[in-house]
């Protein structure tokens, strides 16, 4: 078994959703990042903390990644373990706690593991708990197809020992301040193995099914020059576009449901065919390389500060207070909501059309249009 998954749980709700991807995929190299480098670096830490605290010989990692900002996000993540590690403790006379724990389907899908980043079992649940160290999207726990096949594969392995009912699964995004947790019962995680992963599963290793374009693409190594994303999203540019007022509601409804996904795609592809062209030297049709514009700079401020000076001019400087994410990673989280939790508040949000399945509360409809008028 080769060092990567073919049939990767992280990759699960995109394969699901478009099993051919997972064979387009292939035609890829694997894409790396400063994000996932420090992500790694983040679960590494995690893994130790939470090792140190089972008393278990583990050696501190060292990375170039540990600022304080993210180290606080790690904190925030252990603590929350910790709590249910002492609670399995207190439920159970003989809990399992594994960490950074190797999951296997074989049994279900062929070449597909992945690893779990923290797992609790008691004599009737099971917990996944996973960390996610990005600013970007909110993940939610429920129905989140990675955790699912990971619950399933613990499942696997813990009924020899227990006869387990339930399988809560966690997610925590520290840097969001999200948290999200839901349960299954251990009879319908079986019963959606058997008859969505299975055969969804076996479909995407064998290139079969139809590709289908939505939110799953986020992450596709295919992103940029797939045909059927850039057909779905194309559809939006292909309307007969008329006065807005002359737009249908479902017309317009249909521009709202796509523009935020065809702006994003562009740019994807943009930042794809540039790149290509600086790395790699390829030449795109009807498109050149040139320098772009750029602001003046100081070429050293202490000599330009010294030069006004002498010239007469000694009112060139200015100072601020520093932002609050700034003063909360100077002071530390605890030592910053001592300090200063009085004197700050967090105002509401700019009233936002989004779609029905965001989970935010909608607010009055005439609070928002007063709200409205007054950002105009």
């Amino acid at each position: 078994m080769g060092a990567h998954a073919r049939f990767s749980p992280s990759s699960g709700s995109r394969y699901l959703n478009c099993p051919p991807a997972l064979l387009l995929e292939e035609q890829f190299e694997d894409e790396q990042s400063p994000y996932a480098a420090e992500g790694s670096a983040g679960h590494r830490m995690a893994e130790y903390l939470i090792n140190k605290h089972l008393k278990r010989r583990d050696k501190r990692p060292v990375s170039d990644y540990y600022s304080d900002e993210l180290l606080e996000a790690v904190d925030d993540y252990v603590a929350y373990v910790i709590g249910q590690i002492e609670e399995a403790k207190r439920i159970c006379s003989s809990p399992v706690f594994a960490v950074e724990q190797r999951v296997d389907l074989r049994w279900h899908v062929k070449d597909c593991f992945g690893t779990a980043d923290m797992v609790i079992i008691t004599d009737k649940k099971i917990q996944i708990i996973d960390l996610k160290l990005g600013k970007g999207v909110m993940v939610d726990a429920e129905e989140n197809v990675q955790l699912m096949i990971y619950g399933l594969g613990v499942l696997d392995m813990a009924d020899m020992l227990f006869d387990i009912e339930t399988v809560e699964l966690t997610i925590e995004q520290p840097r969001l301040e999200h948290f999200s947790t839901w349960e299954i019962s251990a009879e319908e995680l079986r019963t959606w193995g058997k008859e969505v992963l299975e055969p969804r599963a076996k479909m995407a290793l064998s290139g079969e099914g139809e590709f289908k374009a939505g939110d799953h693409c986020r992450f596709c190594k295919a992103r940029f020059q797939c045909r059927a994303r850039a057909e779905e999203l194309l559809k939006l540019a292909q309307m007969e576009f008329k006065e807005p007022d002359l737009l249908t509601d479902e017309e317009m409804a249909e521009v709202l449901s796509k523009a935020d996904d065809l702006k994003k795609w562009a740019e994807e592809v943009y930042a794809y065919a540039q790149n290509e062209a600086v790395v790699h030297h390829k030449e795109w049709p009807g498109f050149k390389l040139v320098m772009g514009r750029s602001n003046r700079k100081y070429t050293d401020e202490e000599e330009v500060a010294e030069a006004a000076k002498k010239a007469g001019y000694t009112d060139i400087f200015k100072s601020s207070l520093i932002g609050i994410t700034e003063m909360e990673r100077l002071m530390g989280k605890k030592k910053f909501k001592e300090v200063l939790g009085a004197f700050v508040y967090k105002p509401d949000g700019k009233v936002t059309l989004v779609p029905d399945s965001d989970k935010r509360e909608a607010v009055n409809v005439s609070t928002a249009e007063a709200d409205f008028k007054q950002e105009d």
